[in-house]
């Protein structure tokens, strides 16, 4: 399978390769000796990068590819995209736009307010959010997506390039996965590696937008539940281009419940001393409910650290 049958060619896969390494420094592998299995597990933490989550891979490439149009962006997010979008308009001096709803997460707002981006408050919650900001594309901004873009997806296939050039062999890679942005371009980075590497995804149990999709050949719209992992649920777009990608990849999807998750967050503090929000803990969620193959090494994507504080100290003081 080439890259151009998914609508992302190799011109940009590269592009957001340099892009992502001139702006970015790459981020930690390290080996998880406590894991305890008979092959070695490897974290490649993206709680190091400059917002906190791999979102920035994507808005560095997507603002790089559009700087050149001359015209703003705009974007909506209460989350990680809208921290990686702010920090990529300083970067590269792009005017960004960021509209965040009402119920937006007040600690991120209050990030975003340091950035130098328009950050408008609208709409009671996401979609309210996504409506008025391609209200404002269609005026002569350009939208750009958290996942549903093709640079983007591009950005994203950075990380498992970094943990190719750093692991002398072939490996699986755990993915967390919600809207496909990332598991997309770990699979796309996947398929350009010198190694032979296993991608498997992993959603939460609250929301199974992407599997729900690859299985129905199309977008459908599914029942979101709650859950610590929020960056993992949400409906996609109508139209979204990362189910296709994931099945023409061949990437295998699992699922985790809640209380893995939680167990995950904790074992992450406790274990290793690394931070993941809920979403990050996914990957050794599964890893441990033995849903990952335990042939060769595993690459797990801790893929944020930003937590609520009061939410992770109530997880690390649950018996």
């Amino acid at each position: 399978m080439h890259a151009q049958h998914t609508g992302i060619d190799d011109a940009t896969l590269s592009h957001a390769r340099e892009t992502v390494a001139r702006y970015l420094v790459a981020t930690p592998l390290l080996a998880y000796g406590g894991a305890g299995l008979p092959v070695p597990v490897h974290l490649k933490y993206e709680g190091a990068q400059p917002t906190g989550s791999f979102k920035v891979r994507g808005a560095v490439a997507a603002l790089s590819a559009y700087a050149a149009e001359g015209i703003p962006v705009v974007t909506a997010s209460a989350g990680n995209h809208a921290l990686g979008i702010a920090h990529a308009a300083g970067l590269l001096g792009v005017r960004a736009t960021v509209v965040v709803p009402r119920n937006g997460s007040p600690a991120k707002i209050r990030a975003l307010r340091e950035y130098p981006v328009d950050l408008v408050v609208e709409g009671d919650d996401y979609d309210g959010a996504e409506h008025h900001a391609l209200a404002l594309a269609e005026s002569g901004m350009r939208y750009v997506s958290a996942y549903n873009d093709p640079h983007v997806i591009a950005g994203q296939s950075t990380l498992v390039a970094e943990v190719a050039d750093s692991l002398g062999e072939d490996f699986t890679v755990v993915v967390p996965t919600g809207a496909g942005g990332l598991v997309g371009g770990t699979a796309l980075g996947a398929r350009r590696a010198a190694r032979d590497i296993r991608v498997i995804g992993v959603e939460s149990d609250a929301c199974h937008a992407v599997s729900a999709a690859v299985t129905a050949g199309g977008v459908v719209r599914v029942p979101v539940g709650d859950t610590i992992a929020d960056g993992l649920v949400g409906n996609l777009e109508p139209g979204s281009i990362t189910p296709g990608i994931v099945r023409a990849c061949g990437v295998r999807l699992v699922s985790v419940e809640e209380a893995a998750i939680r167990h995950a967050v904790r074992e992450f503090a406790l274990g290793t001393g690394l931070i993941a929000e809920g979403s990050s803990a996914a990957a050794l969620a599964a890893l441990r409910t033995g849903l990952v193959p335990t042939d060769r090494p595993v690459v797990l994507i801790v893929s944020g650290r930003n937590i609520a504080p009061e939410l992770l100290a109530e997880i690390l003081t649950e018996e």
